[in-house]
């Protein structure tokens, strides 16, 4: 079967919200090492290798708001579609403690193959279904409620932002009215980093968007998928009638 860089769900739906799920899958296409980057089968199915949990609610909220969906079909690990070309991390050779062997000996070459296979090309489709009139971007992300020797983050959801709050202070205020969610505001991370997805595709183009985190064990299932995308659909229109955008 051939490897496909990307999934879209609902192209022509007419909402105008495009959800993107950059971290989607734990993918590593059988060109590249074999389709093995040497880790043991847990560290592929924990955080450091995809988003636990965001592809199933990135789809769910799609059905939900009758909106497009972009998904990457490529691990973190193999390159970071989050991460723009010029980025050290791109292609990571260590992350929250283990060692990726398959990247170890990764030279340029490698890494420009990485970016014509994978990164490329999924980004030129985002490109593609961004750039319709008023489309409004939700990135959807998730986050380990515990890294490696830190303590644990007591955050349900956070919601990144660059200055553009157009979006994000509504939708803020929406989730904070719940009562019964901690919110994080740039929490996990602060922020953005020039070049990422957001950077490239709504910052660049003045496009309104925000960015969420779940954090995973609570979309670890269908069953916690399938609520939290019933959960954030109405309360993502009602920030965006908020907005006025």
């Amino acid at each position: 079967m051939t490897y496909t860089p990307f999934f879209i769900h609902g192209e022509d739906r007419p909402s105008r919200w495009l959800i993107t799920c950059d971290h989607a899958t734990n993918m590593v296409p059988p060109e590249i090492n074999g389709g093995d980057l040497g880790l043991p089968r847990e560290d592929m199915e924990r955080h450091i290798a995809y988003d636990v949990g965001a592809y199933e609610v990135s789809k769910h909220l799609g059905e939900l708001m009758n909106a497009p969906v972009i998904a990457a079909n490529f691990s973190r690990l193999v390159i970071d579609p989050n991460r723009g070309e010029d980025d050290p991390t791109l292609l990571m050779k260590l992350y929250d403690g283990s060692i990726i062997p398959g990247n170890r000996h990764a030279d340029d070459a490698e890494r420009e193959r990485r970016l014509n296979m994978c990164y490329r090309p999924y980004h030129e489709a985002l490109a593609r279904m961004a750039s319709l009139p008023h489309a409004v971007i939700l990135s959807m992300h998730s986050f380990t409620r515990q890294l490696r020797g830190r303590d644990p983050r007591p955050w349900h959801i956070g919601v990144l932002h660059t200055d553009d709050e157009r979006l994000s202070r509504p939708l803020i205020e929406r989730l904070r009215a719940e009562g019964d969610l901690c919110v994080g505001v740039n929490e996990p991370y602060g922020g953005h980093l020039p070049g990422d997805s957001i950077d490239k595709h709504c910052t660049a183009h003045n496009r309104p968007n925000v960015l969420i985190e779940l954090r995973n064990d609570l979309i670890a299932d269908h069953a916690g998928q399938r609520a939290w995308a019933e959960r954030l659909a109405p309360i993502l229109e009602q920030a965006l009638a908020d907005s006025g955008l």
